[in-house]
């Protein structure tokens, strides 16, 4: 049986859709070989991403795996902890019919001293076709891509401090859900910035979508350089929220607080933390987003992460199954 009849016989009315998906946004999605970050993400590629992922999500509620990319192998290569990221992809490639290979950090190699370049040259030797990696140095994935970058196709999962290119893809596809027209939304994206990759892949991404961009934090947690990205810079969370449209909140990174960057966890709450009081300086109709995890009642309220009416926290989660099927998908169905 040829590929076109399997796939015309065997995949469901979406996943069809999917298949058949096409257009200059397409195209550029295979010409792509890597996802690093979302600077170079094309208006094209940001609207495929967006329909691809709708059709991804549909698929989620009605359809079981589909063989789309029944002959790839995705292995997840994840040097910190993650739950969200690492599932999703994981569903995400699985729901695509290809075959997984999570690598177990702590009992692998890497354990023994084994170099990032040595485990990225033993899983490429294995015929792996995409490599998911989140490492905490910045730049590591684009350093698997010098080395192998003709052999596997790199998409990061975090590096560092640097970029988080899916997380950023899904935040817009949730948002995109709700508003279709970012351009003058006022977004407020408030906490640790200086720590979070979530904050600059989504600061390069909706910035150029030409949303009003407003960041707030401790001053010691403000990077200097942010005036150079056409944010706006607040050091009190109530003027980068009032009349904002969505608010991101990130997390207080506690494991770095050791080095004094904030007076007191109390002290942070109390200045910092969103809840149902704060919210009413923004929009009527303002969401919440939280990329996980959150610590809880420190830099958002329980009563506000698990409100429905303005928390976009679980949503966000499902969006993520689906964007990274959709990224999976635009990078591998191809090749």
């Amino acid at each position: 049986m040829t590929e076109q009849t399997f796939s015309t016989v065997h995949l469901s009315q979406k996943a069809k859709e999917l298949s058949k998906l096409d257009g200059l946004g397409v195209q550029l999605w295979r010409k792509r070989r890597h996802l690093l970050d979302t600077d170079d993400l094309s208006s094209d590629e940001l609207t495929t991403a967006l329909h691809a992922a709708m059709l991804c999500k549909e698929m989620m509620k009605s359809d079981g795996p589909q063989a789309l990319l029944a002959e790839k192998t995705v292995a997840n290569l994840f040097y910190e902890n993650s739950t969200r990221t690492r599932s999703s992809f994981e569903l995400a490639a699985k729901r695509l019919g290809a075959t997984v290979i999570n690598v177990d950090i702590a009992s692998s190699s890497v354990a023994k001293g084994e170099t990032i370049i040595d485990t990225g040259r033993t899983l490429t030797a294995m015929g792996v076709d995409a490599l998911v990696q989140r490492h905490n140095c910045s730049g590591a994935a684009l350093q698997i891509v010098r080395e192998f970058g003709e052999d596997v196709q790199v998409i990061n999962a975090g590096d560092g401090w640097h970029a988080h290119p899916s997380q950023a893809l899904l935040d817009y596809f949730t948002m995109w859900e709700i508003c279709k027209e970012l351009n003058g939304a006022k977004i407020a994206i408030v906490g640790d910035i200086t720590h979070s990759r979530v904050a600059r892949s989504n600061i390069a991404l909706l910035s150029r979508l030409g949303a009003d961009i407003h960041l707030a934090g401790p001053p010691t947690l403000l990077p200097d350089d942010l005036s150079k990205l056409g944010v706006t810079v607040h050091t009190q969370i109530e003027a980068a929220i009032e009349n904002a449209r969505f608010i991101m909140v990130l997390r207080l990174q506690l494991e770095r607080q050791q080095q004094g960057l904030i007076p007191s966890i109390g002290e942070y709450k109390r200045l910092y933390r969103m809840d149902h009081a704060r919210l009413k300086l923004a929009a009527d109709n303002c969401k919440v987003f939280h990329p996980g995890p959150m610590n809880r009642d420190l830099e958002i309220s329980n009563s506000l992460a698990d409100d429905a009416k303005h928390s976009l926290v679980r949503v966000q989660v499902q969006n993520g199954v689906a964007m990274r099927m959709a990224i999976l998908y635009l990078l591998l169905s191809s090749r």
